[in-house]
């Protein structure tokens, strides 16, 4: 029996904004208990209640299930600010404002737990992608990473891909979420999605699936990986 091949869309940008949110809710809660959720709805206020709101409603109604109305009050005064931004701005904003939040308080332990929350985000994600692939009978090898990644990435992402035996080089000379953490002065806490998230997400997508970050749009303006696995035949 021949598969036919499914069209796998990308996930929209305010799905993965929930599920990374989920995350960051969960781990710090996990940390620091009552205070971490403290200020966790402090860098949503930080944030704006009413874009975080518009956030969870686009989320809910494309399926996802999130813990943004744990924190949102029925009843919201005061207007959207980021409706203009595009989608991967209202992540990186929403991801300073709170992990800003825990890491002025709690220093090298709320770094940990910020990215405790980007590696198990990232690896569900990594996961997701395997899925993907396996549901066209693809196996998660290499070749089939990026051709069933779950994010868009637009006109926005300036990249230079190149593809070598059991290895992908990538060069992104130009990363909007980068980009916005640079514009908000925001370096010290985006850098902590950056550090974290592709190593996530290919080890979810393949435990033997390893990424060389050796360069960074928030240090060096440009990001340099080499994914490869070590294992070929695994």
């Amino acid at each position: 029996m021949t598969q036919e091949k499914l069209l796998m869309k990308a996930l929209s940008m305010d799905i993965i904004t929930a599920k990374m949110f989920t995350e960051l809710d969960t781990s710090i809660t996990k940390a620091f208990g009552k205070h971490g959720q403290e200020l966790i709805f402090k860098g949503l206020e930080a944030y704006g209640l009413k874009d975080a709101e518009l956030l969870a409603i686009k989320a809910t109604a494309e399926g996802e299930n999130h813990t943004f109305y744990n924190y949102l009050p029925f009843e919201i005064d005061g207007p959207i600010q980021y409706s203009e931004l595009t989608p991967f701005a209202r992540f990186s904003k929403m991801f300073a404002y709170i992990a800003k939040e825990v890491v002025d308080v709690y220093g090298e332990d709320g770094q940990l737990a910020v990215k405790e929350a980007v590696r198990i985000y990232g690896e569900k994600r990594g996961s997701g992608i395997a899925q993907r692939a396996r549901t066209n009978g693809l196996p998660n090898s290499v070749e089939n990473y990026l051709n069933n990644y779950d994010m868009g990435r637009s006109d926005l992402f300036k990249i230079d891909t190149t593809y070598k035996e059991n290895a992908i080089e990538q060069t992104f000379w130009h990363c909007p979420l980068g980009q916005q953490w640079a514009d908000d002065n925001m370096h010290e806490y985006g850098i902590l999605y950056c550090q974290s998230i592709d190593p996530a997400v290919a080890y979810g997508y393949n435990n033997n699936f390893e990424v060389i970050h050796d360069e960074y749009v928030l240090k060096e303006g440009q990001c340099h990986f080499i994914f490869q696995m070590k294992d070929p035949q695994s």
